[in-house]
């Protein structure tokens, strides 16, 4: 990145202090996994756990696929901070800086934390998935990596960031309503819970994202096209189980099939994320900043029309095993 833009972000640092730091939580005031869990210093440690057990009973296979699939998208945490830490001018160069930027992404990952935490303990207790299954995806899973071009660009993250931060809101969101709809009303406030971080998390990256459509519009819309045309591609996609080469693919289809997170939902965060920041409203723009403004901004319709035609192609329904369940087989 020019070194003007990296002074740019160094510029920003009282402004990020003021208004993204305030989207964290004192950990004394957050939730801790422990709180949504049998309690296993209590005299009803055992009863708690059975109760767990029974309520995780009634939940079908197909919607453990999908908590799964999060739970293992939670637990690549240590990927997803050394992405951030590596984009020029709000990196952490000492694993300690005290620059609002290297403070944000480490409590950022703090918070994040508790949400693979937090699934991983109840899906444990639960009884109803193989754990070492789980658990090989996971390492596999934080040892690819992750591939989504973003060149150390902190306008790129920061794009990829803001969408991904909706998308888990959606997707915590609606296993927790499912939770629900199958009588978990623990398992539903789990869920819920978390989305609740997500979105305040989102709330953060959209707001640095804003302010920089506001003082330096031209290379954000440029970054955001420059992200759409990649596809943005889900933090997960290259899990692995040690069995299936298309996992991720086939948990995604799972997912949009029970409505967790769907094509549409991809569609309808593009759409929110142009109204956010304004986007169809930027004025002095280069050429190659109005080529990307509309770009983005005539992209949403395109996205809808392929998922009408993809829908209107797909005749048959195949039923494929999922380690994570046993090898339990599940209709995609």
């Amino acid at each position: 990145m020019p070194p003007e833009k990296k002074e740019l972000f160094k510029s920003l640092e009282d402004w990020a202090k003021t208004n993204v730091l305030v989207h964290l939580k004192p950990v004394e005031k957050c939730w801790q996994p422990q709180h949504f869990l049998p309690d296993p210093s209590s005299d009803g440690f055992l009863d708690q756990v059975v109760e767990l057990r029974e309520r995780a009973m009634e939940l079908p296979d197909d919607y453990f696929v999908v908590l799964v699939g999060d739970m293992i998208t939670e637990e690549a945490l240590p990927t997803y901070q050394s992405m951030l830490n590596g984009y020029d001018g709000i990196g952490d160069e000492t694993g300690s800086s005290l620059s609002p930027w290297a403070v944000w992404v480490r409590g950022w990952s703090a918070e994040e934390n508790r949400h693979g935490d937090l699934l991983n303990k109840y899906l444990y207790l639960s009884g109803r998935v193989d754990m070492k299954q789980i658990e090989k995806t996971v390492q596999y899973l934080i040892g690819s990596g992750m591939d989504i071009q973003t060149e150390n660009n902190p306008y790129l993250g920061l794009i990829y960031t803001s969408f991904q931060e909706r998308a888990t809101f959606i997707s915590h969101g609606n296993t927790a309503r499912l939770a629900k709809h199958y009588g978990d009303s623990n398992l539903a406030q789990i869920c819920g819970t978390i989305a609740s971080d997500e979105k305040r998390h989102e709330i953060a990256y959209t707001k640095i994202m804003e302010n920089l459509f506001q003082i330096d519009p031209d290379a954000a819309v440029i970054a955001f096209a420059n992200m759409m045309q990649k596809k943005i591609a889900m933090p997960a996609h290259w899990m692995y189980d040690g069995h299936d080469e298309d996992l991720f693919v086939h948990f995604s289809t799972v997912a949009q099939r029970l409505g967790v997170y769907t094509a549409t939902d991809y569609a309808n965060i593009l759409e929110f994320l142009l109204d956010k920041w304004n986007v169809e409203k930027l004025s002095t723009l280069s050429s190659e900043g109005r080529k990307a403004q509309d770009y983005v901004c005539g992209l949403g319709p395109k996205i809808r029309r392929l998922e009408e035609r993809a829908q209107l192609r797909a005749k048959k329904t195949p039923v494929i095993p999922f380690s994570w369940i046993f090898n339990r087989s599940v209709k995609l």
